[in-house]
């Protein structure tokens, strides 16, 4: 079935010819490149040749248009995974981890990140967390936390 974006009016094509002169990088210019060519009759496999992109790509920037306009072709920030712990949760593992174990009641001076999970779980700091999230938690906050971890 072929797919095309329906005829476009003065307005939406003043809109989409400001976009291409803007250079606006939200909106590469193949995208306004997508709908133009497909508001004047190019097939999907036609346009997929002129912009050098995959038929499947044009097809979802036809269809976001149509279904949002020019707010369709603009990139958005992929929302990705959901945090699992909230800034409180975050600054208690920090401060966890940057303690000297034995000031904790601990027998080894220094922590590991199984040591410092196998911690935060017995403590009800968290209900379950891994040892991948932890070392993304103490490197992206740029904790001084490597003076009492090793490996």
């Amino acid at each position: 079935m072929a797919l095309y974006v329906q005829h476009l009016d003065r307005h939406k094509l003043q809109q989409l010819y400001a976009l291409t002169n803007e250079q606006e990088e939200e909106v590469p210019e193949n995208r306004v490149q997508i709908v133009l060519l497909s508001a004047e009759g190019l097939s999907v496999p036609e346009i997929s040749r002129r912009v050098n992109l995959h038929p499947i790509n044009v097809r979802k920037w036809i269809h976001r248009y149509r279904q949002h306009g020019v707010d369709g072709l603009r990139s958005g920030k992929s929302p990705g995974r959901p945090r699992l712990f909230g800034e409180q949760e975050r600054r208690r593992i920090l401060t966890i981890a940057n303690a000297d174990p034995r000031s904790l009641g601990l027998p080894f001076s220094r922590w590991s990140l199984q040591r410092l999970r196998n911690y935060l779980i017995e403590q009800g700091a968290v209900k379950h967390i891994s040892v991948e999230t932890i070392r993304q938690i103490l490197q992206t906050a740029d904790a001084p936390h490597n003076r009492r971890l090793h490996n």
